[in-house]
């Protein structure tokens, strides 16, 4: 599933949604992890977002600080369902 966050803008840089593309297979398919999607930081820059089900030690380990100077904030946003 992919995540977009209502404060993104038309200002977001084109690059940070590339990056996200890249990458979001490889962090989906890491266990519990549910969504890719980007957000802002409190400065307004954007920032790649990785949501869990549910906290995960082990899978958050394996989530990187940054992605191609984009930081990476974890969510525990619970689990994915269906409508």
């Amino acid at each position: 599933m992919t995540q977009e966050h209502p404060d993104e803008g038309a200002g977001e840089l084109p690059a940070a949604r590339e990056v996200k593309t890249r990458y979001e297979e490889r962090l989906l398919s890491l266990p519990g992890v549910v969504s890719v999607g980007i957000g802002r930081s409190p400065d307004g820059r954007p920032v790649i977002i990785v949501g869990l089900d549910r906290n995960r030690p082990a899978t958050i380990r394996e989530i990187p600080e940054e992605i191609e100077g984009y930081p990476v904030r974890v969510e525990m946003i619970g689990p994915v369902r269906a409508l």
